[in-house]
Order: C-alpha cells, then structure tokens, then sequence
C-alpha cells in the first residue's frame, strides 16, 4: 500500500528519484496526517509550527473549528431572545390606564433586524412588569392596536402615576391572564384585528464574506541546491523521495500569521470607501468596494457584542467587581458557562493577581470539558483554568497582543485604544445554515474556507517555473500560498472585548 497525502493538502506522491516535482513537494502547512511531526520533528518544530500553542487560530485548529464552504459569503441567522422585553415611554399623568410607546426592544434595536416599535410581541391579556427608577408595577394589557402603544391597567392601583411616572420605562411580559371560557379573540369592545395573536420567531441574520490572500517564495534555478530530500519507505517495500525548500519556511511561517491577523483585524469596506476595480485594486463596483473583505474577530465583537475597559491591575479589589461586573452582563446574555480568554500580558498579570487575593486560585474545580476534559491537554495549550461562579474560564497569555513586532507596537501607541484581549464562548450554538436550509449547531467561532468536491482554497499550494519538471521558461522555482477564508463570530453578544 502505497503512502497517501504524507505531504498535507497537495497530495504529495514520493517520486523514485530525487527531482523536484510539483506532485511530490513536501508542505508543511498541514499537519493533520502527523506524517511530519513522525519523520521530520526537528524541522516541523522549527520551520512547520505555524501556529504555535497560544494563539486563536492554533486553538480553532486544535479542536477542529474549521469547515468548508462553497459559496462567497457566509449567511446565518440567529435566533432572537426567547422572551419578550422592551424600552419605551410610559404615559401615566392622572390616567387609569396608562400606555407604554415601545421605541426599541431590550438591546437596543429600532427599525433593525426585522424589529420595529410597530411589530412588538405583546398582546392583549398579557401580564407584564413595569420598571422605573425604584418601582416595579405589575399591569394588564387591556388593548394593542397596530401601532407601538400598549394600554395597561396596574393591579395593585387604581392609578398608575401612584408609583410610575411620565418617561422611559421598561416592560417585560411574565405571563397572561383569561376569565373563564374567555376566547382568545373574545375581547369587550376590541376590533377583530386587535384578537390576540400567535408569535412568531424572529431571527437575526448575519454574513461575513470570503478573502483572498496570496504569497510566494522564488529561488533561482541556480540556488535550487537548497532543496532538501526525504526519502520514504511504503508498505509494500519500495521507496521514494519528497522535497522541500529550506528558505521557504520564513515566508511560509510569515502568510500563515498573516492568514490569523486578518481573521483578527479586518474589517469590511464602509460605504464610502474608495475602494473598487479601478487602478489595480480589489475588485468592485464603479461607485467602490462598499461591503468587500471580511469582518475579523475585534471589529466583529465592537460591532455586536461587549467592551470592557476594566480589569488593569491597578487594585485587585477593583478587578474583581470590574470582573463580576463582565459575568453579570454574561448573565444578560447567552450565560456560556465555558469561556476561552486570550490576553496580553498586563492583563493576565492583573488576573492572576485579583485571583491570588481571593486565596482560590481554580476554586470550584475547572472542568476543562473544552479540553475534553483533561487539564494536562490544556496546559500543553498554553491555558490555565479558574471558576468564577457558574463559569469556567481558560486563560493564555496571546503572544499576538505582547509582540512588539506585531500588536504589541500598536497597542503601545494607541494606549486607550489598544486592544487588551478577549473572551470567547466555547462550544456551540444553533444557528439557521441559509445555504443548506437547516438548523445547524456549530462552534461560537469558527473558521469557514472555500472548497469544493475537486478543489481546498484552505492553504493552497503550487509550483511552477523550470526547476524540476518545467511548467514555463522562468529560470527558478516558484513556490505560491493562497487562503480564502473568513472568521464566524456567531453570537457576538456572548463575546468580551478587552480595551
């Protein structure tokens, strides 16, 4: 039986000698066979560690949060809260019955993600909780016509302005309330169109497209001695040899970080952006690139999810109600009870040490399920465990933030800017998948890339030139990388963005 792919995604085939052919190059940018960690450990150690252990991509790799994707853009759709709140202004000057004008619903939302004030889910013969500054009412709501205004009638007071006031207020629906043999619709001088109606679930959608990136590496046809051989042995007894080029792994190493950075740092085209077809750029439209390129982790969580500028080693006292205060908004939203917390090094210090003043360093007994339960596997990783209340946390020191060659620098001059870390759900999520039509669970953040039945775009390699078996007149030996990928930051609000 004949060796398979021992060179990753390129399907390398041992040649019988050694002559440098495209089919038998030896790529180190997979490593998903171990074929290369078996025969060659030194040099993947030193030349095919693309990752590392302590980075957001080593770890997407690691638990296998990557999968293909046919398409240009990737279009999901999640899920709306469950239950039903709202902002709004109360109406209650002298009245017995007051009215509530929904303006947005509890996040915020106004005339987006198919929420208007118009379209609210309360109904009549809802129960539901009024909230002021120092106040809790509990009201009926007696009439909901097609319009934003709810009318309510309180429980426990004749009239409402006894404990609430004219102003923003907010509403949640706790229940309903019927008389016997009270019909749905059978409301005392309300309009048919006004009958209680069923609800309906609302989703959010959401999209990120696909990036191309490029890179190559040339070695002239006269300095093809740098070419190293590996001789392999099948079962079946014979032998063959595969290739690589020694210099390439600087250029290799370098695309594949630059493949994380932008993951973690891009940003789509605004509308007004210049960007577009003309004068060798991008691609797009003749009035620009509105909406080209991808949307990486940061702007993705600034965008949809939650900043803290807390936790500064300043007072471990003050870090520690800076850090409730990040799991009582956790508890707003999702509650993800295992989160995966990548930070710079100022604020891993400043953890460890609110942590160390709590004398309870791991206390409550970290489960590591991310880690499929084993600390050691975690460890190996790079992370350390602690729990806070309900939640699990994996913490490593992001080499990405600390490195003066990379954020590290930028951090420094941006200082209020800068960006400290983040926190990131483990596990998944369902979601609906537009392209396949159907309910799909999938990791919080993943890593979607282009492929099909014949062709990966995940880490695309190819050689030409004349080196070896010729593919043109060019008297060297090209090497080139493609990646077309994007990030999916699925149920941003769950995330925490340190800045």
């Amino acid at each position: 039986m004949a060796i398979s792919n021992p060179g990753g995604n390129l399907n390398s085939v041992p040649a019988p000698q050694q002559q440098a052919l495209a089919s038998n190059y030896l790529d180190f940018t997979d490593g998903s066979t171990g074929w290369e960690q078996q025969y060659l450990p030194d040099l993947m150690e030193k030349e095919a560690a693309v990752f590392g252990n302590r980075t957001v991509s080593g770890f997407l790799q690691q638990v296998g949060a990557e999968e293909a994707s046919a398409s240009d853009q990737v279009v999901w759709s999640e899920q709306s809260r469950l239950h039903l709140s709202y902002v709004g202004t109360l109406d209650v000057n002298g009245q017995t019955n007051g009215t509530f004008t929904v303006t947005s619903d509890i996040d915020g939302n106004i005339l987006a993600d198919g929420f208007t004030p118009a379209n609210h889910g309360i109904r009549q013969n809802d129960v539901v909780l009024i909230a002021q500054a120092g106040a809790v009412v509990k009201a009926l709501v007696v009439e909901t016509p097609e319009s934003a205004v709810v009318t309510l009638e309180p429980y426990a007071n004749d009239i409402l302005d006894d404990e609430l006031a004219d102003g923003t207020a907010t509403l949640l629906v706790i229940g309903s309330h019927f008389g016997k043999g009270q019909s749905y619709s059978d409301f005392s001088g309300t309009a048919a169109s006004e009958s209680r109606t069923s609800l309906q679930p609302t989703f959010k959608s959401y999209g990120n497209q696909m990036q191309i990136m490029k890179d190559y590496y040339a070695v002239s046809g006269s300095d093809a001695s740098q070419v190293g051989w590996v001789e392999v042995a099948a079962e079946d007894g014979t032998s063959g040899f595969l290739w690589y080029l020694k210099a390439e792994g600087e250029t290799r190493a370098r695309f594949t970080d630059y493949m994380e950075m932008t993951l973690l740092e891009a940003e789509a085209t605004a509308a007004d952006s210049a960007i577009g077809f003309a004068d060798g750029q991008i691609r797009g439209t003749a009035d620009g690139g509105a909406g080209l390129g991808t949307q990486g982790l940061f702007d993705a969580i600034e965008d949809r999810g939650n900043i803290t500028s807390g936790i500064t080693g300043i007072n471990p006292a003050t870090d520690l109600a800076e850090f409730d205060a990040i799991l009582a908004e956790f508890d707003n939203q999702g509650a993800i009870e295992e989160n995966m917390m990548f930070v710079n090094r100022a604020t891993s210090l400043a953890i460890d040490d609110m942590l160390a003043s709590m004398n309870s360093y791991g206390a409550g007994g970290t489960s590591y399920g991310v880690f499929n339960n084993s600390e050691d596997m975690a460890l190996n990783l790079g992370f350390s465990g602690f729990r806070r209340g309900s939640y699990d946390f994996y913490k490593s020191d992001w080499k990405y933030l600390n490195d003066k060659a990379t954020r590290g620098a930028i951090n420094s001059r941006a200082t209020s800017a800068a960006i400290r870390g983040a926190i990131i759900p483990a596990g998944v999520s369902s979601v609906y998948d537009q392209a396949l039509g159907a309910n799909m669970k999938r990791p919080f953040l993943h890593v979607r890339f282009r492929a099909s039945q014949t062709e990966s775009r995940k880490f695309k390699t190819w050689v030409t030139g004349s080196v070896g078996a010729a593919t043109s007149a060019l008297d060297a030996m090209e090497i080139h990388m493609l990646s077309e990928r994007c990030l999916i930051t699925q149920g941003a609000n769950n995330f925490m963005l340190f800045k």
